[in-house]
């Protein structure tokens, strides 16, 4: 009995975190537009991110990092 007094007033603390939490999401906008996400995946081709981004088509650019050979004579 005595450990009522204990857990009510945390499952009452927990409620309202939980409330909280949700009310932040909200807030935020997490719920604004559930349907954008299921259609995105079904576009074609998505938007680059930056303007030169979008200048590489079918990875033709030349990676950026230096790859000599191993030198195995040297050790």
């Amino acid at each position: 009995m005595e450990s009522l007094y204990l857990l009510i007033p945390l499952s009452a603390g927990l409620v309202l975190v939980i409330i909280a939490v949700f009310g932040w999401a909200l807030h935020r906008g997490q719920f604004d537009d559930l349907e954008q996400e299921g259609e995105r995946i079904l576009e074609d081709d998505p938007p680059p991110l930056d303007g030169d981004q979008g200048s590489c088509k079918g990875g033709t650019e030349e990676s950026r990092v230096r790859r000599d050979p191993p030198n195995r004579g040297d050790f």
